[in-house]
């Protein structure tokens, strides 16, 4: 009845492209051909099991034996979504003290703006930007020692034979040491913050696994392990038995647990502070473990691993077996068994990465950028693609966060800007705090994200009890988008100003008309309208008078500019870096009547010539992409998803890697399943199949169980 429902809405809504009669999709063999496998150690080739809301991520042993390796690299990282910790504020720093006055609009609007101040006041700012940050929860590795009795070290494992089984959601890893054959089985538990392992081995005098426990660095972009901090926090057994142990963690004033289970006999112990090692003492070939780690102090004990494994195989046949899935088997294209590639890691990657009850990090579970905190920006190229692969409950699970969690926090920063409705912060934390930041405080892209949400919910499931859900958040949502804009007598148009655009190398103080804002305000008010009408309102007047009046696109010799106010775009090398955001008015969002599609195609064209593709974002790729697929651009469309370029790399565990710094990135990953089920299934009016691949012959791509785009 479900399924039927969907497909009544979606074609009486125009918005499903017909798919063609064919055999299903062979699911299992789909995503077994694309299991990562490494050989060797490699900082930027780990791999990762997860649930959505805790991550653990490995090296080649199959734990986390050689973390100092991976501080670089795709780092070996224990993450959660509710493991935060905050350094002590001794000099009492205020939220007060990082907000300044800026006049945008004849009035003073007050701002978590970073860039001007006292002293203290830049402290304060520092410390606000640090805390809370996301902790690294501790590593779990195999203690290797050698014949002769010293740590073994990388160069001593040998024939690395490793596997990510994504069909069951486990990693076998296999290796040699001395000449003995170690084999491990790690999974994570689907629904509680565990992970388990299975050892074979002849060699069990000289193994054993090891429980390390960090403070945290508090930087910007890292691990997060403070191993030289061992003074500053206390780790210690609390409980103890013949197959248990209970660990507490306290750092300043925060306070988690780990809960280790064993089989057979072992014995636990304190090597030195912080470090914990657990050593079989009657490994016979076998020996098993599990490991949980807890906000609160556990009251049941750890799933065994055999129950743990169990679970999570099942829970991950049921994953790949529903919702949408996209087969290349049958493409001749040579570019075709990548892209195959890149989507299926990318499912798995955003589902046990990015998937929690608020909004992820762009690095996910596995490690610290921005110290951990959440960009409401980036939600969107986060969440997306889960409603349209069949997942929105996925997607749904971060939803309630804005009404529960951000709601009073979003309407405060209105009121005190002065603006109506609810503003929606940029950097952020589970609380909802905002981050001072001289530039994600002027941004306001994410500001309708919440109510395209809410629209994909509806197209999944359109009911009242959807309406009454998010009706509120759409509706405080478009009131302050409609107060943000100012009404020009003159022109008799309203406009954006006073804020920092999705392409973000345009100032705040002079940038007028950026085009992807001005087409989000007009698909974001006319999406409200409607919700107005589904839950027997009438339309706002106002709104409406928004709608009729908003500025158009800015062009300049046939090429919509990056903003009004930025007349030497294509003259000006800052405004032809950084995101391509004119593109996303035509591709992330439906047609509307503030451009055209021929403008809009000669600026693509000119894009893709002359854009400064060296200084872009992994998101870029798929945006563009979506934007071709619209234009009737196919090759484009492809060309763009694996453009090659820094930024536009696939790691062989599928991360997104962009730089030095920030190597895994999980909004391209995202962007890219985004851009696929719409270049599958198309968008609202749409009526060909496949419409985002070239009709050559090559692209005979098969799929299933995708949802069209607006």
């Amino acid at each position: 009845m479900k399924k039927l429902l969907i497909l009544l809405f979606a074609f009486c809504s125009g918005t499903y492209c017909s798919a063609q009669k064919q055999e299903p999709i062979n699911r299992e063999a789909l995503v077994t051909r694309n299991h990562p496998k490494v050989n060797r150690f490699d900082k930027l080739s780990s791999l990762s099991v997860g649930n959505g809301r805790f991550a653990f991520t490995v090296d080649p042993t199959g734990l986390q034996s050689f973390p100092e390796e991976y501080e670089s690299g795709v780092p070996l990282g224990t993450q959660s979504e509710w493991g935060w910790h905050s350094f002590p504020n001794p000099k009492q720093y205020t939220r007060d003290e990082i907000l300044r006055s800026c006049n945008f609009r004849g009035k003073d609007e007050l701002y978590a703006d970073q860039s001007k101040g006292t002293a203290r006041q830049k402290e304060a700012n520092e410390w606000f930007r640090v805390n809370p940050h996301r902790l690294q929860l501790g590593t779990v590795g195999l203690e290797l020692l050698l014949a002769d009795g010293t740590k073994a070290k990388t160069s001593d494992i040998k024939n690395i034979s490793q596997e990510l089984q994504l069909w069951n959601g486990t990693i076998d890893s296999k290796f040699d040491i001395e000449g003995h054959t170690v084999k491990l089985k790690t999974a994570c538990h689907p629904t509680q913050d565990a992970i388990g392992t299975q050892i074979s081995s002849s060699n069990h005098n000289r193994l054993a696994i090891n429980f390390r426990f960090p403070y945290p660095t508090g930087l910007h972009t890292e691990s997060g392990s403070g191993w030289a901090k061992s003074d500053k926090h206390t780790t210690k057994i609390i409980a103890f038995s013949s197959n248990e142990a209970l660990l507490s963690c306290e750092l300043d004033s925060t306070c988690y647990f780990v809960k280790i289970n064993w089989t057979g006999t072992a014995s636990f112990f304190e090597k030195e502070r912080h470090y914990f090692v657990l050593q079989p003492t009657d490994f016979k070939e076998s020996f098993s473990f599990t490991c949980l780690f807890s906000a609160q102090k556990p009251s049941s004990s750890v799933p065994s691993f055999q129950q743990l494994q169990s679970e999570a195989q099942s829970h991950w046949n049921a994953f790949w077996e529903s919702g949408g899935a996209v087969d290349f088997a049958q493409c001749t294209d040579p570019r075709a068994k990548e892209l195959e590639r890149r989507v299926v890691l990318s499912q798995y990657l955003m589902a046990i990465q990015c998937a929690g009850s608020f909004p992820p990090q762009e690095t996910g579970l596995t490690y610290n950028s921005w110290f951990g905190r959440p960009h409401l920006e980036m939600h969107w190229w986060h969440g997306v693609h889960h409603a349209l692969w069949g997942r929105p409950e996925m997607l749904e699970r971060s939803l309630g966060w804005y009404k529960d969690v951000a709601f009073a926090p979003a309407q405060k920063i209105a009121q005190r800007q002065g603006f109506n409705g609810v503003r929606w912060m940029k950097m952020t934390d589970p609380w909802a705090n905002e981050a001072p930041s001289n530039v994600g405080s002027f941004l306001a892209w994410q500001q309708p994200h919440i109510v395209y949400f809410a629209e994909l919910m509806y197209r999944v499931h359109p009911s009242i009890e959807v309406v009454d859900r998010y009706k509120d958040l759409v509706s405080a949502t478009a009131d302050f988008m409609y107060s943000f804009a100012t009404y020009d007598a003159t022109s008799k148009r309203f406009v954006l100003k006073g804020l920092i655009p999705a392409q973000e190398t345009l100032p705040a103080a002079s940038t007028i008309n950026p085009p992807f804002e001005l087409s989000y305000w007009h698909y974001t008010l006319s999406v409200a309208q409607k919700w107005r009408e589904r839950a027997g309102l009438k339309r706002k007047p106002e709104w409406d008078k928004l709608i009729q009046q908003l500025s158009p696109l800015a062009e300049k010799d046939g090429l919509y500019l990056a903003a009004a106010s930025a007349p030497d775009t294509y003259s000006n090398i800052k405004y032809t870096s950084d995101h391509m955001a004119v593109l996303g008015a035509y591709g992330m969002l439906p047609k509307c009547k503030l451009f055209t599609s021929s403008t809009m195609k000669s600026t693509l064209n000119w894009v893709w010539e002359k854009w400064n593709w060296d200084h872009t974002w992994g998101w870029d790729y798929p945006m563009t992409a979506m934007n071709a697929a619209r234009l009737g651009e196919p090759e484009k469309a492809i060309g763009a998803l694996l453009m090659d370029k820094r930024t536009n790399t696939y790691l062989v565990n599928g991360h997104n890697y962009q730089d030095d710094r920030l190597r895994i990135y999980l909004p391209g990953n995202g962007g890219l399943l985004t851009a696929i089920a719409m270049m599958c299934a198309g968008w609202d009016g749409c009526t060909t199949r496949n419409p985002g691949f070239p009709k050559d012959g090559k692209w005979n791509v098969k799929w299933e169980g995708l949802q069209a785009m607006p």
